[in-house]
């Protein structure tokens, strides 16, 4: 199944400045997958673009937020949200500044 990922431009570097990532994913049922399949197979991809996104343990970082169409998979099921073919993640780390 394949899945579109947004990238801001805040981490486009570590993807060789794409705004726009095509990600092949597979599921136990290969119809549906969660976020968390997408983001192992982004980590497989760009282990780079894991550091900022995952911690250590492998938790989406708090800063760090991750769209499913408009919804935010925080108000939804966390990384266990459903993706279905089709759908587009974008991921959104928090800008601060003083």
């Amino acid at each position: 199944m394949r899945v579109r990922i947004r990238v801001p431009t805040q981490l486009r570097d570590l993807v060789a400045g794409a705004a726009v990532l095509e990600l092949d994913v597979a599921s136990d049922t290969d119809t549906t997958a969660t976020v968390e399949t997408v983001l192992d197979g982004l980590a497989r991809a760009h282990p780079a673009l894991e550091r900022r996104i995952r911690d250590e343990q492998g938790r989406t970082r708090p800063h760090v937020n991750v769209f499913v169409g408009s919804d935010n998979v925080r108000d939804r099921s966390g990384t266990a949200t459903p993706i279905a073919a089709g759908d587009e993640l974008t991921i959104i780390p928090a800008v601060s500044g003083g």
